[in-house]
């Protein structure tokens, strides 16, 4: 009876509660919305910087990512991958090794940090195959072919097909020495790669350093990061039976992390204050209601009706009118951030700035339980939680008083 009887009291002033239902509604859809946007920016963020290079995770040997010497290896490579492949978050898997080096066309050198690929592997992991603007990128079955950034390529005035010296040391002290010829010059818009980055064969690099089949690294993906975030347990596991380390995306990339943090935070604090206003106007304007109807609270208790329940009709109300306008506004959110999931958001002058980072020109919302939940119902508990102020003015009511208040 008392469930009818808010239903029915919500709706004696319809426009009063049509316009609070707007009020919670407007700002349930423009979380719901936000937050899918926040998250799903920072998803491609991720997705974008990890495609660059890193790959979605890293097996590594012990301390190589403080100090990445050419001799610490992984010795057995095969027998890793052979596990990784066990696991069903990881898509591809690539083994990798890299040394700083000179490389010199003339009279010019430059130094470079040279990394050997299994070409096949790698294109499944990370994007500078197509990065690739002059020539073609590695391929498989390649032999004394070499990519480098346009960067580098300018330093040192090389041109497709020309013969490239590199000079470094090899995983046994000694002097490795090699000819390579340019196939392909990639520019990634980030200028610190282009300087300093080249590729070669794995096979290549594995004869020319000695490093006899061992490797320094296996970068793995995986059909999406979170994926591959959600097997970290597992990863880690494999990665400790053989000896080695596993790295996450935030090891990987530390300073993503903490920009994310810190802008995440910035955000939150726009959101509290966003329901923090929302709820107060709403309850402002549910407690006048309830000082309006201070007599017909009175009548209602001279007739027998006890405080208590009385509270309870209007805390009922109260629920009522926040979960009606916040089903609406969450239903609207999902409907204005899928409409933008399939077709993305685009930020007109942003589009360089976004490729030196490797992101796309549109930045897509993506909705998840959380993401859809987490605000409309932190307002909606604050509002239920807050209700307890007109519930507790019911209960100090007397029936001679109130019936006497003017209404």
């Amino acid at each position: 009876m008392i469930a009818a009887l808010a239903w029915r009291n919500i709706w004696r002033q319809p426009i009063r509660t049509a316009l609070s239902m707007v009020g919670m509604g407007f700002a349930a859809m423009l979380l719901v919305f936000m937050l899918s946007f926040e998250f799903g920016s920072y998803d491609t963020i991720k997705t974008g910087m990890l495609r660059i290079s890193d790959g979605f995770g890293q097996i590594q040997p012990k301390g190589y990512k403080d100090d990445p010497a050419i001799d610490k290896v992984i010795e057995e490579p095969t027998a890793l991958m052979a596990d990784l492949a066990g696991v069903g978050a990881v898509t591809a898997s690539s083994a990798r090794d890299m040394a700083f080096v000179l490389l010199a066309r003339g009279n010019l050198s430059f130094a470079a940090a040279v990394t050997g690929i299994d070409p096949v592997q790698e294109n499944r992991i990370t994007v500078v195959s197509s990065y690739v603007k002059q020539g073609r990128a590695l391929r498989a079955g390649d032999r004394d072919a070499i990519i480098l950034g346009d960067g580098l390529a300018r330093n040192l005035g090389v041109k497709l097909g020309d013969r490239i010296t590199l000079l470094g040391s090899a995983r046994d002290g000694s002097v490795a020495a090699d000819v390579l010829r340019l196939v392909g010059i990639f520019k990634s818009n980030i200028p610190e790669m282009d300087r300093q980055v080249a590729q070669i064969p794995l096979a290549r690099f594995n004869e020319t350093f000695q490093m006899n089949g061992a490797v320094n690294t296996v970068a793995l993906s995986g059909r999406t990061l979170r994926d591959i975030t959600a097997a970290s347990g597992r990863l880690r596991r494999i990665a400790a039976r053989h000896g080695l380390v596993y790295l996450d995306w935030a090891q990987l990339q530390p300073a993503i992390k903490q920009g994310i943090a810190l802008d995440l935070s910035t955000a939150m604090t726009m959101y509290a204050t966003l329901i923090f206003v929302v709820v107060f106007i709403i309850l402002n304007t549910l407690y006048m209601s309830v000082l309006e109807r201070t007599r017909e609270f009175g009548v209602l208790l001279a007739i027998g009706m006890k405080p208590r329940q009385i509270g309870r009709m209007v805390w009922m109300e109260i629920i009522f009118l926040s979960l009606v306008g916040t089903g609406i506004g969450v239903v609207l959110g999902m409907i204005l951030t899928g409409w933008f999931q399939v077709h993305g958001i685009s930020f007109q002058g942003l589009q360089e700035v976004y490729a030196q980072f490797g992101l796309p020109s549109r930045i897509y919302p993506h909705m998840t339980p959380f993401r859809v939940l987490f605000g409309p119902l932190v307002m909606l508990a604050a509002v239920v939680l807050l209700a307890v102020i007109p519930y507790r003015r019911v209960l100090g009511l007397k029936p001679v008083s109130a019936m006497g208040a003017g209404g």
